[in-house]
């Protein structure tokens, strides 16, 4: 009955927010919108795309090198630790938020968009272990509430809510490979429903699918690629057997514990460089650029690997996971994550695009376990550490989905369970580590004794 009664309200509502004049120009500035924003985060994209490829291919082949050499990473990391120090102390913003904060849905101000471009290239381009899509989304909200003043701003909080969600879906329209991702997210991230889901959600799936069709457009047009997630090809697809759950499940709830470990330790370590940010910001990126050699080093393998967002090397381990040694999955995973979790702390950029890599190579790995198949513990991998990370099993579940592409139907029902199972455990490890954390702060309730 209660039910029953809520729908007519709810529909009304929704009925006034859609015959609303300014909602309906909301609309209309949505659309437009989402061309010039996804013209800069397209811009962004190719830059980043075409530096990497630049420093990390085209430099070392003009140097005599096949691949980078182990030690490639030192010098572009002593180049992005500075960089970063002086964009986080000098500019507004701080060059965006710390990425072992994890998906934050606070618009950043206008200002600070400027620092977060800077601090995103320089730390993508030169190897940092984090991924595009945290400046793109702070990047798109921040110029989006650049179209409204700021005493209106101030004003409208649900308006400046909505402009900044609409810029950060058309912003981040195609970079996990979908439109529909960018939608989804935005729906978890703003934790809504009834008339307000709607009302939000109009918007940005405009903005996501203008700004999909202009990265599509666009990028055919000028031959330039953005080096967007994806995996052209992925081993065939079965269907799960008991083997892939029970092997499946508690790795899903493994690769959770190992993901949040590591962004709480990322977190941890944030607030030590805080302290004396340029200094240890610097000492940070050296870390990075050490283990990142490490791994070159011990695995005689690039070092590239290793680095960056880690969608290059997904790929590649998607398109032929048998030419990857166990003992290289491994070393990668050791390799990559301690990077990410320096990375996470003193660098910028988003923590979702390694944690896939992570995830993936560390499932791959168990691969061999007896009925556990390849496909499967790719589909365990990638819906796990999405999950894990952005805290949004749904979105985790359809980003998989996507990725996997015409193997996905076969994956469905695992893919769901270590969405789920890792978000879970995530979750309870976060709670875990934050009552510990309260615990110690704590003081004593009791006096010490007294000592004689």
């Amino acid at each position: 009955m209660e039910q029953q009664a809520s729908e007519p309200t709810e529909t009304r509502e929704l009925s006034q927010v859609l015959r609303d004049s300014g909602y309906r120009k909301l609309l209309v500035l949505a659309t437009l919108l989402g061309v010039p924003l996804s013209l800069l985060a397209f811009g962004f994209l190719t830059l980043e795309h075409a530096a990497q490829n630049g420093l990390w291919e085209h430099l070392p082949h003009q140097l005599g090198y096949a691949d980078p050499p182990w030690w490639w990473p030192l010098p572009l990391l002593a180049v992005a630790g500075p960089a970063v120090a002086w964009v986080v102390t000098r500019l507004p913003g701080n060059g965006g938020h710390i990425p072992a904060q994890g998906m934050v849905a606070g618009p950043p101000a206008p200002l600070a968009v400027p620092g977060i471009i800077v601090a995103g290239l320089a730390s993508l381009a030169l190897g940092a272990v984090l991924g595009p899509e945290a400046p793109l989304t702070a990047m798109g909200a921040g110029l989006a509430l650049m179209t409204v003043r700021s005493a209106r701003r101030a004003d409208s909080p649900q308006l400046v809510a909505v402009l900044a969600a609409t810029g950060s879906a058309a912003a981040v329209a195609t970079v996990f490979g979908s439109p529909i991702v960018a939608a989804v997210l935005i729906i978890e991230l703003a934790g809504l429903g009834g008339p307000s889901l709607f009302a939000l959600i109009l918007p940005c799936l405009l903005a996501a699918g203008v700004g999909a069709l202009v990265f599509t457009g666009f990028g055919s047009l000028t031959g330039l690629d953005t080096g967007g997630l994806a995996l052209p090809s992925v081993p065939p697809s079965e269907t799960p057997g008991v083997g892939d759950f029970l092997w499946g499940v508690p790795l899903a709830a493994v690769i959770a514990c190992v993901v949040v470990a590591a962004m709480m330790f990322g977190s941890k370590l944030a607030d030590w460089v805080m302290r004396r940010t340029a200094m240890r910001i610097v000492l940070c990126a050296v870390v990075v650029g050490v283990l990142l050699a490490s791994y070159g080093l011990v695995t005689g393998r690039s070092p590239g690997e290793a680095a960056l967002s880690g969608q290059a090397t997904l790929a590649e381990l998607a398109a032929d996971p048998h030419a990857w040694p166990v003992s290289v999955l491994i070393w990668l995973f050791l390799f990559k994550g301690l990077a990410w979790a320096v990375s996470l702390a003193a660098l910028r950029g988003g923590a979702v695009f390694p944690a896939l890599l992570l995830g993936s190579a560390l499932a791959t790995a168990c691969s061999g376990f007896p009925g556990f198949g390849v496909t499967s513990g790719l589909a365990v991998g990638l819906a796990a550490a999405t999950a894990a990370v952005m805290r949004l099993p749904v979105t985790g579940t359809i980003l998989a989905v996507l990725l996997l592409g015409t193997e996905a139907p076969g994956q469905v029902a695992l893919i769901i369970v270590s969405s789920v199972v890792s978000f879970i455990v995530g979750e309870l490890v976060r709670s875990g580590w934050s009552a510990a954390a309260s615990e110690s702060a704590e003081p004593p309730t009791h006096p010490a004794p007294a000592t004689t």
